[in-house]
């Protein structure tokens, strides 16, 4: 006899939208920092202010909808959470060594 135990997506709406806002809105902006920073023509490229200010929420919104897909709300809050911190200390980490 095999273990079917599947578990299923928990329906936490309230924690899972809050994570996607708050922590979605800080790994998205992390990953626009490292873009700007690091990314073509650096930091005083001419038309990459632009780019940067409005690429901000196509990411986010994608970091919230993909928030849904996660099995609980802890599971999402230590995913979002991971992400964080590894971003911004690769951000720092490059910030202040390069």
């Amino acid at each position: 006899m095999t273990n079917n135990t599947v578990t299923k997506i928990q329906p936490h709406w309230w924690r899972k939208s809050l994570l996607g806002v708050f922590l979605g809105l800080s790994f998205a902006y992390s990953l626009v920092a490292l873009f700007a920073w690091y990314g073509p023509g650096g930091i005083d490229a001419d038309i990459k202010v632009q780019f940067n200010m409005w690429i901000i929420s196509p990411i986010w919104l994608t970091i919230i909808a993909f928030t849904f897909m996660f099995k609980t709300a802890k599971q999402a809050f230590l995913y979002l959470a991971s992400a964080n911190l590894i971003s911004y200390t690769l951000f720092f980490a490059l910030r202040y060594t390069v």
